[in-house]
């Protein structure tokens, strides 16, 4: 497969990053941090850079590109497999992943990166420490209530009370980045102008989804697993059903759109109200409303204009 003499693929683990480039057809390996990283990415001038997600392992990378202004494309795995499959990509090792993802690069010129505000790896680990301490205080619940024992309960109660301290200066910590960040906390204003969306919601779209506002209605929801899928063939009409993209914006979506359907006289929650009065379940109508939300967000934040009914 022809690769593009501009594209370098590169393969993310925790300590190295394992490089193919394009240009001369051949790879090589450096050390995954920033000693290694930053020369390296000075010399690449008007390249186009693909890695698969990997969390906190391709931090480093992104920042150093980011900061060389270094077109670069950070593409779903599950995706990056699928095309390795499809290309014939049969063998698995770092160098030949590094190869795949140039190929991939070279064959569908998957959408670069959008420049994004500095603060915003910080706040997408802060929101998944919150996250993971909401998760530990809801186990902890759980298992209060099957306990009997007096001295039990009180350990429980230790516990939950720890928890609820640590999230809440985990939230405050949130609130105080969102507020010290002038983009951050012109996008989070214009967020909680919407019905059912507050800081929390407000956060976990700052964070998780910072597409929102540059992607048209159909993409937006497509990424966060709102956009239904249509199950067609020949004759036949399958049932359209949502899937795939980034499930945490999908939750919080829903928990939002739930709350709104218990709300009278507001725009979302007569949707809600219609849609239950033509027949559709209560699950797929609060679906239907956390899309209709998701667009409110994204047209929002598109135009820089509060929300109004």
């Amino acid at each position: 497969m022809m690769i593009s003499s501009d594209v370098i693929g590169i393969d993310v683990s925790k300590h190295d990053l394992d490089v193919f480039d394009g240009a001369n057809s051949q790879g090589g390996r450096l050390a995954n941090d920033a000693e290694a990283i930053g020369p390296w990415v000075s010399r690449l001038e008007g390249r186009f850079v693909v890695f698969e997600a990997t969390g906190a392992y391709d931090e480093a990378l992104r920042r150093a590109l980011a900061a060389a202004g270094v077109r670069y494309a950070r593409v779903n795995p599950t995706k990056a497999r699928s095309f390795a499959k499809a290309a014939g990509f049969l063998a698995k090792t770092d160098q030949v992943d590094a190869r795949m993802l140039a190929a991939m690069g070279s064959a569908l010129r998957p959408r670069p990166a959008e420049p994004t505000s500095p603060a915003l790896p910080r706040l997408v680990r802060l929101h998944k420490r919150h996250d993971q301490l909401v998760a530990d205080r809801k186990r902890e619940r759980t298992r209060r209530r099957e306990a009997t024992d007096a001295e039990q309960l009180a350990d429980f109660d230790r516990h939950l009370a720890f928890l609820e301290d640590e999230i809440a200066d985990v939230e405050t910590r949130i609130d105080g980045l969102i507020a010290a960040e002038p983009d951050l906390k012109r996008t989070a204003k214009l967020l909680v102008s919407i019905p059912g969306v507050g800081k929390r919601t407000a956060a976990c779209l700052l964070a998780l989804l910072p597409e929102l506002g540059q992607r048209s209605p159909k993409t937006i929801a497509a990424l966060a697993g709102l956009a239904p899928i249509n199950q067609d063939s020949g004759l036949k009409r399958g049932q359209r059903s949502i899937r795939g993209g980034r499930k945490r914006v999908r939750d919080g979506l829903y928990m939002a759109a739930l709350c709104l359907t218990r709300l009278k006289k507001t725009t979302l929650g007569n949707t809600y109200q219609h849609l239950r009065n033509l027949g559709k379940p209560a699950k797929l109508a609060q679906i239907a409303v956390a899309r209709k939300l998701l667009t409110i967000a994204n047209a929002v934040v598109r135009d820089q204009l509060p929300y109004a009914a």
